[in-house]
C-alpha cells in the first residue's frame, strides 16, 4: 500500500480512493483538456495548424539537407514519411514533458483552491498535448496518400505506440512536476536533456541504423534502454516492417510502466511537500 497523501483540510488519501476520485473526475478532466486547447488556439487564425507547423518544418528541412545536399545513408524511404512518423511524436514528447512537469508549477492557484486530486493536473497537461498530436494525423494522413509507402500488417503497432507513449509522459509528468516545484533549476535541465535526446534517439535516422553501425555493444545497448527507441518503433512499424525490432518495444513498454508506477507513488510522497511550498 502506498504513503497517505494529505490535503489541506488534513484528510488522507491512498491510492485506491485517488484512482477511485480520477475515475469520478473524468468528465472534469475532458473538460480542463478542451479548455486547455481552447485557450491555446483562442485569436489563433490558423488554430491547430501551429500544432503541426514546426514538425513539418523541420521535416522540410532534415529532408532537404540529406536528400539534397548530402548522400544519405539512414533512415528509409520515402524518406519525408520516415521523418514524419518520428517527429511528430517526438514533438508530442517534448511537449508534453515540458508541459507535464510544469502541471503543478502552473496551476499552484488551483492546486491550493480546489478538492480535486492533484494529479488530475499532470493528467491534463498530457491529454492536452496528446489531442493535438493526433490533431496532425490528417496532416500525415495526406503525406500517405500523397507518397504511397508500403502498408503491412504492422499498423497496428502504431496505436500502441501512442498508448507507450502517453503511458511514459504520465509517468514522467507525475515524477517530475512535485520535484518542479521544489527545485526550479530542473526546467532547465530538463531542456537541455530533451534536446540531447534527439540526436541520442531514432528521429532522424533508426535504431537499424545503430545496429548496422558496429558501434559498440555498449551504446547500441543504451539505445535499446531508450524508451524512444521502442515507441519510434511502433510508429515506424506500418511502413517499415522489415526492420521493426521487438525487444525495443518490449523495453519500452516496462520502461513506460515501471516510470508510471514509479511516479505515481513519488507523486503522492511528495504531495504534501508541495502543498507547503505553494
Amino acid at each position: 500500500m502506498s504513503g497517505p497523501v494529505r490535503n489541506r483540510a488534513g484528510s488522507s488519501r491512498g491510492t485506491l480512493q485517488v484512482v477511485r476520485e480520477l475515475i469520478a473526475t473524468r468528465s472534469i478532466l475532458w473538460v480542463l483538456v478542451k479548455r486547455d486547447l481552447k485557450l491555446r488556439y483562442a485569436g489563433s487564425m490558423l488554430g491547430w495548424v501551429w500544432t503541426v507547423l514546426e514538425p513539418l518544418l523541420m521535416a522540410g528541412i532534415y529532408w532537404f539537407v540529406f536528400t539534397q545536399i548530402f548522400t544519405r545513408s539512414v533512415g528509409q524511404d520515402p524518406y519525408i514519411i520516415f521523418l514524419l512518423a518520428g517527429l511528430l511524436p517526438w514533438f508530442w514528447f517534448t511537449n508534453g514533458l515540458t508541459q507535464g512537469t510544469e502541471a503543478l508549477l502552473s496551476q499552484r492557484r488551483l492546486l491550493a483552491s480546489t478538492s480535486l486530486p492533484r494529479q488530475i493536473w499532470v493528467l491534463r497537461s498530457v491529454g492536452a498535448k496528446g489531442c493535438e498530436f493526433l490533431f496532425s494525423v490528417p496532416v500525415f494522413l495526406i503525406f500517405l496518400i500523397f507518397y504511397r509507402p508500403t502498408f503491412d500488417g504492422e499498423l497496428w503497432l502504431i496505436p500502441v505506440g501512442i498508448a507507450l507513449e502517453l503511458v511514459l509522459l504520465t509517468g514522467l509528468g507525475l515524477l517530475l512536476s512535485p520535484i518542479m516545484v521544489l527545485v526550479r533549476d530542473l526546467k532547465p535541465i530538463i531542456r537541455l536533456v530533451t534536446r540531447a535526446m534527439f540526436y541520442a534517439s531514432p528521429v532522424i535516422y533508426s535504431y537499424h541504423d545503430i545496429v548496422a553501425a558496429n558501434l559498440p555493444d555498449v551504446l547500441v545497448t543504451l539505445y535499446s534502454l531508450n524508451p524512444v527507441t521502442g515507441i519510434m518503433e511502433c510508429y515506424r512499424a506500418g511502413f517499415f516492417a522489415d526492420q521493426t525490432q521487438y525487444a525495443a518495444i518490449l523495453i519500452a513498454a516496462g520502461i513506460a510502466v515501471v516510470t508510471l508506477v514509479g511516479g505515481w507513488f513519488s507523486f503522492m510522497r511528495l504531495e504534501p511537500r508541495v502543498l507547503k511550498e505553494i
